[in-house]
């Protein structure tokens, strides 16, 4: 079978551009042996969950970002089905709370950052407030900090960004491994999973008008996403740029980084010394001779 290579989807440190990284990219790899290669791998990505919750001394955190329907529920449950829920934690930030409000942006952040030992997902994340905020300038005025959205200069965006990398700093310096995925899905692509979505009864409780709002505001998201990408990428919290117009490879791409990245943080079970060896030898012939 046909391997990926993660260095494909490692956005460049310099002049990152969106453009340049295809929504429809698969790596010449035909549906089929992409579906049996997840299947394979995700046996390795169990595996490697035992580990790290073994080993107890790191967490990995697994940030996803993207536009509406790019594929990130269905990434999260097709690749991390199998996994133990024990070790595993989803977070899904919607719009905050007027408790979260009252606190400062990445407080709710820091409260659903993965104990070591564990896996902590983040299905949106501390980057809404240079995304969708961004976008709309207006949102940020319910932190009560701020007056008016002129207030929302370069400076601000930039305490915005440096507040973020200092975060996630701070955790990469604390036994926590980042990475970060933008599903980069084409226009067009939405704009057929969203009839998708009407046509199909079964979908229709997955749409909303708002979605299509939004959608309107394209050219200003991808902007969006361009600026954050390149003001926050890091080697201690990389971001990936996965295409995602064929949610198969989406999911395979997303799985391979995940796998490289659980394997190069150098896990290991505990090990048993020689005289805890001894008491279990003890305690197995104290059981088997049970009568």
């Amino acid at each position: 079978m046909k391997s990926i290579s993660i260095k494909d989807f490692l956005a460049s440190k310099k002049d990152f551009k969106i453009g340049d990284h295809k929504t429809d990219y698969k790596a010449d790899i035909p549906k089929e042996e992409g579906e049996k290669l997840l299947n394979s791998e995700k046996e390795k990505l169990y595996d490697l969950q035992e580990k790290l919750y073994a080993d107890s001394s790191q967490s990995l955190l697994i940030v996803i970002q993207a536009m509406d329907a790019a594929g990130k529920d269905s990434l999260i449950e097709h690749v991390f089905g199998g996994v133990n829920p024990q070790g595993c934690e989803v977070t899904s930030f919607k719009t905050p709370s007027s408790k979260e409000y009252g606190q400062d942006f990445l407080w709710r952040h820091y409260l659903a950052v993965p104990a070591k030992g564990k896996i902590g997902i983040f299905n949106r994340s501390q980057y809404e407030s240079v995304l969708v905020c961004k976008v709309h300038p207006e949102y940020n005025l319910k932190e009560r900090v701020w007056d008016d959205v002129k207030d929302f200069d370069k400076k601000f965006w930039d305490t915005r960004y440096e507040s973020i990398r200092n975060f996630e700093k701070h955790l990469a310096n604390n036994g926590t491994r980042i990475i970060k995925f933008f599903l980069n899905v084409s226009k067009d692509e939405q704009k057929q999973r969203f009839l998708d979505r009407i046509n199909e009864e079964d979908k229709n409780w997955k749409f909303s008008s708002g979605d299509v709002v939004e959608r309107g505001y394209w050219k200003d998201y991808m902007k969006a996403y361009e600026e954050a990408i390149q003001e926050t990428n890091t080697d201690y919290a990389p971001w990936y740029v996965i295409p995602a117009d064929k949610k198969w490879f989406t999911r395979l791409a997303a799985l391979q980084i995940i796998i490289d990245t659980l394997e190069d943080m150098n896990l290991k079970f505990p090990e048993v010394s020689k005289e805890e060896k001894e008491a279990l030898q003890k305690l197995k012939i104290e059981l088997e001779n049970e009568k």
